[in-house]
């Protein structure tokens, strides 16, 4: 296309020249000697103007003949040449559109955003530089604390969504980050994506000695070490904030480093605002910089030439100088970077503004675009973020937000023709599932067992430092959308820390942000931890959300609870004082807390045991499931517990399914089973083949709230299906339990069949 296109510009070109350039010159030195003359205002006038007009007017032309006819013997050379491929074209035409800019290019973005709009609607035969198919983008990113680990996935996403590439992303982080993003990119499992991790806190000793006033922190001051902390094989990288969206395929961008030429290693892009102009406010006195200066939410890092010009020695001079007088950066590492280029003004390749359309107050961004197709990079770097005022705010709004809830599972797809590394994990996976039998009529319930949910962890900021008189407890439960109204209850009930698991869709993920945020009870409470399991598949994966909560508790002990349960008030307290009481650190038990229910929406909840005695008599009150599943409970035996006064022990028995407190290190959950039936039941059964003592505690009680059945109950009731398959997986955990435990498995067996 690019060569034809090319084609047929040149012969018209070449037709004009060669057929009415000569005939228009001919016609016009025949006709020079009949001039029409203009009328003289003085006899004076017309004399001076027949004399010495006419001699001049004849000398340009002469000149212009000569031009002409140089410019015909230039076009029959050009076209009297064999053709060039398109990728020769291609090279020549970079080559001179590098030509025409200089590294002392300043411009305020304006006309370049106005030639970029205009080739947007003109790309038919406007091709850019080409990255290789399989070439591998390198991007780095600065990400720390909870909220920054958050905000990156939809950049993320907006990356994935477009690229045709392989992707490595290299994230300097924080602790918490490398957690949060460590296990987000494991269980996403998407292909031809690298990611490595570099620790933040190693480099705090760095840039700690630069005062900065920027929202960012110390962590805005990471981007200036890159060419220290990356590795010394890495030549170019892409370094982007965590408050940007692609609108285009990143390696548009990685082709711009072709463009590069002289002592250029910087790319960026103008800045969009009058900050660096000094103008904003009274006495407002920005860092140097060169013009407007430059923006660094997008970055293109040469960095082998970086490293040979001392970038390091460069960057810290140029700070401890402008320190002097400055005292504090304003912008972090952007007033660091202005300052160096403003002496150093060769280093920098300036981009087309539509590679950074800054959305932050005061913004001049609306000259970067004309048209949607203009856009590639949107940067949200005010403070207000979605909130920023801007003339077309609710379309970058509704483009943030599709990525935001955009399904990430289908963002897992191959890159055909490209050997990606291999994942020893994702083949493992793929060899377990291809050995199950897909015409099994149970296949979708094994299949889910390995199933790899995308996880983020500690979706909200978390903080909670355990006791230290290791009594500490979390209460553990899983939920999905329809159970958050129960949330709030539960953080009234249980002032101790708490480990959620919820199953949500990317857009319901969203949905219970703005829950939680709009919520003061939650807001308040900084010790709840909750972790973001993706949801895949037709099944509630209720084991494996246990399993997610269970091993993110930092505290000794574990109250194994559900979402649909009000612990008593002072249920924490008691059992911390339960854990010393019974020794519970030298000993396997479980103890287990008994479970009540009601049928009404609005219960006046007991403060003690006598009164919730006095509500069990009234017909309020009832034993947990006594009416549809009394195996499930009857072992705690209630008759004994209205009296008692103290802990007593009870025995394992068919069906039993108690909430218990356990140890931190207690077996997890089997998650062969999903949604209704046996999850918990299998659990117990676990605990008791691992000789835990089950030890019941007179003075703890819990609640059960009424709802709607779920949607696994009900398939559960209707499916007859689902139950045969349920049935067929309680015999093989059995099998398995017998072969793991031997002889003493045996009881469990029996114990189903007399049941």
């Amino acid at each position: 296309m690019l060569g034809m296109c090319r084609g047929r510009r040149k012969f018209l070109a070449a037709s004009l020249a060669l057929f009415f350039i000569p005939a228009l010159t001919w016609l016009y030195l025949s006709v020079g000697s009949f001039q029409v003359k203009p009328l003289p205002l003085s006899p004076l006038e017309a004399q001076s103007s027949t004399t010495v007009g006419g001699a001049v007017d004849r000398q340009a032309l002469e000149l212009r003949v000569r031009a002409v006819e140089e410019e015909n013997r230039a076009l029959r050379r050009e076209l009297s040449r064999p053709p060039r491929s398109p990728s020769a074209r291609l090279q020549n035409a970079g080559h001179r559109g590098n030509q025409s800019r200089t590294h002392s290019e300043e411009g305020t973005g304006e006309n370049e955003g106005q030639k970029a709009g205009a080739a947007g609607n003109n790309s038919d035969c406007v091709q850019q530089p080409v990255v290789d198919k399989c070439e591998t983008i390198h991007v780095a990113i600065v990400c720390a604390g909870y909220n920054a680990s958050r905000d990156v996935v939809t950049l993320v996403k907006s990356v994935l969504f477009h690229r045709r590439n392989p992707l490595h992303f290299h994230f300097i982080t924080d602790s918490i980050a490398q957690q949060i993003l460590s296990s987000l990119f494991h269980t996403w499992m998407v292909p031809a994506v690298s990611v490595d991790f570099y620790d933040a806190d190693e480099l705090k000793s760095e840039v700690s000695w630069i005062p900065n006033k920027h929202y960012s922190g110390i962590y805005g001051l990471m981007k200036l070490v890159l060419t220290k902390t990356l590795p010394s094989d890495l030549q170019r990288v892409i370094v982007l904030d965590t408050d940007i969206t692609f609108a285009t395929d990143i390696a548009e961008l990685w082709a711009v480093f072709h463009k590069f030429k002289g002592q250029q290693v910087l790319g960026l892009v103008e800045n969009q605002s009058d900050w660096y102009l000094g103008n904003l406010w009274k006495n407002h006195r920005p860092w140097p910089a060169l013009g407007r200066g430059f923006n660094t939410g997008v970055i293109l890092l040469l960095l082998d030439r970086l490293r040979k010009l001392r970038w390091e020695q460069m960057w810290r001079l140029t700070a401890e100088r402008e320190l002097m007088s400055m005292l504090s950066t304003s912008l972090a590492d952007q007033d660091i970077f202005n300052a160096v280029i403003k002496q150093n003004p060769f280093l920098v390749h300036q981009l087309p503004c539509f590679w950074n359309v800054q959305l932050s107050d005061h913004t001049r961004s609306e000259k970067c675009y004309k048209d949607v197709s203009d856009l590639k990079v949107i940067h949200w770097n005010s403070p207000k973020k979605l909130r920023v005022k801007n003339k077309h705010v609710e379309f970058f709004r509704n483009l943030y937000l599709t990525f935001l809830e955009y399904d990430g599972n289908l963002l897992r797809r191959e890159l055909f023709g490209c050997p990606s590394e291999t994942d020893h994990n994702s083949e493992n996976l793929q060899k377990t599932l291809s050995e199950l039998d897909e015409d099994d009529p149970c296949y979708e319930f094994r299949r889910e067992r390995f199933t790899v949910h995308r996880t983020h962890l500690y979706f909200l900021h978390y903080e909670h430092e355990p006791s230290p008189d290791n009594t500490d407890v979390t209460l553990v439960a899983q939920l999905s959308m329809d159970r958050l109204q129960m949330l709030e209850a539960i953080c009234k009930h249980w002032e101790g820390p708490i480990s959620l698991a919820l199953y949500l869709s990317d857009a319901e993920a969203q949905q219970f942000l703005r829950y939680a945020q709009g919520s003061e009870v939650l807001m308040s409470r900084g010790n709840v931890g909750y972790h973001i399991v993706y949801k895949e598949g037709q099944f509630y994966p209720v084991n494996l959300l246990r399993n997610v909560a269970m091993r993110h508790v930092n505290t000794p002990y574990m109250f194994l609870s559900d979402i649909d349960f009000l612990p008593m008030y002072g249920l924490y307290e008691y059992l911390r004082k339960s854990v010393v009481q019974l020794d519970m650190a030298n000993a396997k038990k479980a103890l287990v807390v008994p479970a009540f229910e009601t049928l009404r929406y609005r219960l006046s909840y007991p403060k003690s045991k006598a009164e919730l005695l006095s509500q069990l008599d009234m017909g309020t009150l009832f034993t947990f499931r006594y009416h549809v599943w009394t195996k499930g409970h009857a072992p705690t035996n209630f008759a004994k517990w209205r009296t008692a006064t103290t802990p007593y022990r009870v025995q394992w028995e068919a069906d039993f399914e108690p909430y218990v407190m356990v140890r931190r290190d207690s077996p997890e959950y089997d998650r062969r089973f999903v949604g209704f039936g046996w999850n918990k039941v299998a659990h117990i059964m676990e605990l008791d083949a691992q000789e835990y003592e089950f030890v019941v505690l007179p003075n703890a009680y819990m609640i059960h709230m009424p709802h709607a059945p779920s949607f696994d109950i009900t398939k559960f009731r209707s499916n007859k299906q689902y139950r045969v398959c349920l049935k067929t997986l309680k015999e093989e955990f059995q099998q398995n339990m017998s072969r793991r435990y031997g002889f003493a498995a045996l009881k469990y067996m029996t114990a189903e069949n007399n049941s």
